[in-house]
């Protein structure tokens, strides 16, 4: 959850920026913003491929850690999990292609000035925090460990008496 506020809150930064140059949030008023606006591009690349779940990055351990339990709990349950995950990068990665690559469609985006200093101030924690939880999940993991600890103690004891010994 704190892996998806960030990227989610990332993303959100990333639309507001391009809402405040343009005033729109239609895919198709964009395209071949990555010539325009490359620092922009960049931030915003590395925000969809936290939220996607590329490795070394938050999104990966919270990903990993779902499919991997759902898995465990019944193997339907990670095979719908995990295509969820398919589609929802499949999504994001053509949201990307289509707003940043290609030809400039139209002659407004050509002169859309990219990240100021104070956005770029804004976005840096997030983008720094995706990659610390991602290289380094146990400052998180551990920090929560008791309280997941506690939480799951009454269905452990329920599932023994159910299992039995």
């Amino acid at each position: 959850m704190l892996a998806h506020g960030i990227s989610t809150g990332g993303l959100f930064m990333l639309a507001g920026i391009l809402y405040e140059r343009r005033h729109t949030y239609e895919i198709s008023e964009f395209g071949g913003l990555a010539s325009s606006m490359p620092v922009y591009a960049a931030f915003f690349l590395f925000v969809v491929l936290a939220s996607v779940g590329l490795p070394l990055l938050n999104g990966f351990v919270g990903e990993f850690l779902v499919l991997s339990g759902a898995f465990q709990a019944r193997a339907v349950y990670g095979i719908l999990g995990a295509t969820g995950v398919i589609w929802s990068a499949g999504y994001l990665l053509w949201l990307y292609q289509r707003v940043f690559f290609g030809k400039i469609t139209h002659a407004v985006n050509e002169g859309l000035p990219d990240l100021d200093l104070r956005e770029r101030v804004a976005l840096w924690p997030a983008a720094a925090v995706a990659l610390v939880m991602g290289v380094a999940p146990l400052l998180w993991l551990n920090a929560i460990d008791p309280a997941v600890h506690a939480a799951l103690a009454p269905f452990e004891k329920l599932a023994s008496r159910l299992v039995g010994p």
